[in-house]
């Protein structure tokens, strides 16, 4: 690999991990997983990285045509995501996603509703990572650089699967007590990114509305 293409591996990769940041998706993903197995824990850790995968990807390939054909915007997209984290963080602060006892098919159904929404979207493809793929492989003109930008998804996918694994282990740390008192504290920040989410698309799309020029 020339000294060129490495540092647009570095910069794609850098650019991914910056914006998904698999330790700020760990704390979310141990309150939602704190009373499910181990087993289980993985599995949803899997399915909401490959689902992320395939999401940053369509994208990639696809986002522009995609917002064209639909109409949607990044902002509108902002907007649904802070909606989302909104009513997660609420039902966290409340203690609603904390399961007392489930059969092999409410922790199924559950473990394939979290690992889809809100972990694999928007925790992990948010609105950031999305654009930041349609962006970047618009940018990419050649096939070296398509792959490079692929590869550098595939490496942040798998150090957050990774680092998710892990969570396993200080979530038995922390105990039953802990585990509340983190997914209190967890829900409302999640209720604070979320305010952030949804005025970041309403700002643009309310100042486009009103003809003012943003700073």
């Amino acid at each position: 690999m020339s000294h060129e293409l490495f540092t647009t591996a570095l910069l794609f990769f850098t650019s991914f991990f910056a914006i998904i940041n698999p330790l700020g998706v760990m704390p979310v993903f141990m309150t939602m997983t704190a009373d499910i197995s181990e087993k289980q824990r993985k599995k949803t850790a899997l399915k909401a990285v490959i689902t992320a995968f395939f999401i940053l990807l369509l994208f990639a390939f696809g986002g522009q045509l995609l917002f064209k054909f639909f109409g949607i915007s990044v902002n509108g997209f902002r907007i649904v995501g802070g909606i989302i984290f909104f009513i997660m963080g609420f039902d966290m602060l409340h203690a609603r996603i904390s399961k007392i006892k489930m059969d092999d098919d409410m922790v199924k159904k559950y473990v394939d509703d979290i690992s889809v929404t809100p972990l694999a979207i928007p925790m992990i493809a948010g609105p950031g990572a999305i654009t930041n793929s349609i962006v970047l492989m618009e940018d990419s003109h050649s096939f070296q650089l398509k792959i490079i930008l692929i590869l550098s998804i595939v490496v942040t996918l798998l150090i957050t699967y990774i680092v998710l694994l892990g969570a396993g282990k200080i979530i038995r740390l922390l105990g039953e007590t802990g585990n509340k008192i983190l997914m209190k504290l967890m829900g409302l920040i999640m209720m604070v990114i979320a305010v952030e989410f949804f005025f970041a698309g309403l700002r643009p799309i309310v100042q486009s509305m009103l003809g003012i020029v943003p700073n």
